[in-house]
């Protein structure tokens, strides 16, 4: 048996279901960009017949992503096929990924199916997909609530038709490792031309198990991992790519198989989709939260010290992290701040580098001592952000105890300098206030989140908002030392997103 597990990320179509972690093409673009950095074996773009936005999505990652095999998802319907592949025919590596549910709850109540029904219909979506891919995934939605006989006779009647690949999902993570891992052995064992597809789980996290229950499933045969970065996804989210790579590189003597993926580029990727989502990421995260190479007991300070396995059972440096850091500070130049972004994994333009350094040096004078995660936090609000349509010039904010709180903010707008002064139920809400006033914006804000980026008193400061218009959510960030600057950029930040989102829907209008 193959010794390879292959990667399907699924950040860019399940993980993009979680509720507000919506994106729009471009940050597409970026994520996919990141996946094939990565290594990632197959990139699931999305689900194109959902909206007209996201088979765009997926067709422009078809377009500009090469390296691992893009797919689009489908129902086991006519109309999804052909628009999936419609999405994806211009991909170099292209896949169709269609299902359909096979436990008797989802047969009952959600399509109204008898079983039989089931069967034909998934053998025939195979068949369909297959007259435009050779490359055709079938799914077994809920298949770990299935009856086993009839999972075995679908799964069996889709190879039959085609399928190079059979996902077994748990879909509601109902599943616990044992049963799940037996699970996949009981189908290589019936299905009699199982050895004709590769063997997919993709396993929700409703009971924390979704990454044991992935790995059960390899440890009985299966061959690929559908998963996502930073474990996103519907509810409780998805198997989480960094902890399913890196438990099978870390336990490879147990495993004994390898993946394609770059570890050294999995922290960089999960504060990609981070900072694009809006999604923080744990502290206590396995792998990639701030914690997980992190030591503060005394004893494990000591053993660490002496030895460095003591404590850890991985290396920083093996997910992208620098074991030594650089102390920088405002005497620090332009050199040693390139040569650390180049540690950290960035490889800026000489203008991008310049408004960083700019940045930095300002933040410098702000505070002692620069931490790798201000520097993160510094690229994502200055590097990595649309252009500007609305640009924050001075913020100016008051509050004395007993008094209504008063903001004063200049902006710039459409090459005119506007300045409006206004009130507020506290500083922040007063400078939103004169922000909405300045923009005219009437979009509510339906999200505010700040969080401390490194200790102490001078810590910088990082915002998140989110800004709503119809069903549509748009995230700020923003980071300063000063909160309240912190706050101005993340609001304004955002309102910039809706107006090149209100720009591109006039265009496609017209």
């Amino acid at each position: 048996m193959d010794d390879r597990v292959r990667i399907f990320d699924t950040t860019l179509r399940d993980g993009e279901q979680s509720p507000g972690c919506s994106m729009n093409i471009d940050e597409k673009i970026r994520v996919a960009r990141q996946l094939a950095a990565l290594q990632v074996d197959t990139i699931e773009a999305g689900f194109p017949i959902a909206s007209p936005g996201d088979f765009e999505a997926v067709r422009e990652v078809a377009r500009k992503i090469e390296g691992p095999v893009i797919c689009g998802l489908a129902r086991a319907v006519e109309k999804d096929i052909d628009r999936a592949w419609e999405a994806v025919r211009d991909a170099k590596r292209a896949r169709i990924h269609t299902f359909i549910a096979t436990s008797d709850l989802h047969l009952q109540f959600k399509l109204k199916m008898s079983r039989d029904a089931v069967l034909e219909r998934a053998a025939w979506a195979v068949a369909h997909a297959k007259r435009y891919t050779e490359d055709v995934e079938f799914s077994a939605e809920d298949a770990a609530r299935s009856d086993v006989d009839f999972l075995c006779r679908v799964v069996e009647g889709a190879i039959g038709s085609g399928a190079t690949t059979v996902n077994i999902p748990d879909t509601v993570g109902y599943a616990i490792p044992e049963e799940f891992g037996r699970l996949i052995a009981t189908l290589r064992e019936r299905v009699p031309n199982i050895d004709q597809a590769v063997i997919s789980v993709h396993c929700h996290n409703d009971l924390g198990l979704a990454v044991a229950n992935s790995l059960a499933a390899v440890c009985h045969g299966a061959r690929q991992v559908e998963c996502t970065v930073n474990g996103l996804g519907e509810r409780a989210g998805n198997a989480s790519l960094e902890e399913v790579v890196m438990a099978i590189r870390t336990r490879r003597n147990l495993f004994g198989l390898t993946t394609n993926v770059r570890t050294e580029k999995i922290y960089q990727s999960s504060r990609l989709v981070s900072d694009i989502t809006g999604m923080v990421v744990q502290a206590n995260k396995a792998v990639v939260g701030a914690n997980a190479f992190a030591h503060e007991s005394g004893i494990h300070q000591d053993g660490f010290l002496k030895k460095q396995e003591t404590y850890e059972i991985m290396t920083p440096e093996s997910i992208g992290l620098s074991k030594s850091k650089l102390v920088l500070g405002k005497h620090s130049g332009r050199h040693a701040f390139r040569a650390r972004l180049g540690e950290m994994g960035y490889h800026l333009s000489e203008e991008e580098t310049n408004r960083a350094f700019e940045r930095f040096k300002t933040l410098a004078d702000a505070k002692k001592e620069i931490f790798d995660e201000d520097i993160v936090a510094l690229i994502a609000d200055e590097v990595y952000r649309i252009p500007d349509i609305f640009e924050l010039e001075g913020v100016e904010a008051h509050s004395v105890t007993g008094q209504s709180p008063r903001a004063r903010v200049r902006m710039r707008v459409d090459g005119q300098t506007l300045e409006n002064e206004s009130t507020g139920d506290g500083p922040v809400d007063a400078v939103y206030s004169a922000i909405k006033q300045i923009t005219g914006s009437e979009s509510p804000l339906v999200g505010y989140f700040v969080k401390g980026i490194t200790g102490g008193t001078d810590a910088q400061g990082e915002v998140t908002t989110r800004v709503q218009e119809g069903d549509q959510i748009f995230i700020g960030q923003g980071a300063d030392t000063d909160i309240i600057v912190a706050s101005a950029r993340a609001y304004v930040n955002a309102l910039n997103k809706l107006e090149h989102w209100k720009i591109n829907r006039s265009r496609i209008k017209d």
